[in-house]
């Protein structure tokens, strides 16, 4: 059967094909395949830097970027669902909810495939003031693994680098346990001066829809989308 193309594959190339199967399909979610997936599972930890971290956490929170509170055995649902947004892209959400205690949290993100396809830009937040690229690569093991390039932040006619003291490199691993059934994921965002701020580890079950018959529910897209790549 072949998989038919989605933005991942395209960043990819031939080295798509190394995924393991489940990732293969996982990531061929797309206006191409007209599937949608969500994940339910748990996150094992969700880990804060330092105490000065905490402060910048809260404040991306109120647009979900991030996550404000640590903890563990945490359960949560990813929506990864494709739609045309407003300038006519294909776009893929990464809409992640963490049922934490007193209220649930939500880390927004929209992925496009950038205009030169060589890799994807990730909007953050449900302003999408923040953009980051993401390198794509296929591990030995049939992983994946996502590394964060430039950011930029965008606010009306604002439109600047973030500053690497400022900024934070993600690394982003994605496995499947055949053990299990499970996808398994690693996330750490570092400064390169402050150290690790962020992260969380957990495992996931998937499902899959038919994004024809269910469309994008209320409330997945973000209110604002951004134009610039």
């Amino acid at each position: 059967m072949t998989t038919p193309a989605s933005m991942f594959r395209t960043v990819l190339g031939d080295d798509f094909d190394r995924l393991h199967p489940e990732l293969r399909r996982r990531f061929s979610v797309g206006l191409a395949s007209g599937e949608a997936c969500t994940g339910r599972g748990v996150m094992g930890r969700i880990w804060h830097g330092p105490a000065y971290v905490k402060p910048f956490l809260a404040l991306g929170a109120i647009r979900n970027i991030l996550v404000p509170r640590a903890g563990r055995d945490i359960p949560f649902v990813i929506e990864n669902v494709p739609y045309t947004d407003t300038f006519g892209r294909e776009t893929v959400s990464f809409v992640r909810t963490f049922d934490l205690p007193g209220r649930p949290r939500r880390f927004d993100a929209q992925m496009v495939l950038s205009p030169k396809g060589d890799r994807i830009l990730d909007y953050l937040g449900t302003h999408q003031h923040l953009a980051s690229e993401l390198h794509f690569a296929a591990e030995r093991d049939g992983s994946l693994l996502i590394r964060s390039g430039e950011h930029r932040f965008r606010e009306g006619p604002v439109d600047v680098r973030v500053p690497e003291l400022l900024g934070a490199t993600a690394e982003v691993r994605e496995s499947f346990d055949d053990t299990t059934g499970r996808f398994r994921v690693r996330v750490r965002v570092v400064n390169r001066r402050f150290g690790p701020l962020f992260g969380y580890e957990g495992s996931f079950t998937v499902s899959y829809t038919d994004t024809g018959s269910r469309g994008t529910r209320p409330g997945l897209r973000p209110v604002r989308e951004e134009v610039r790549a």
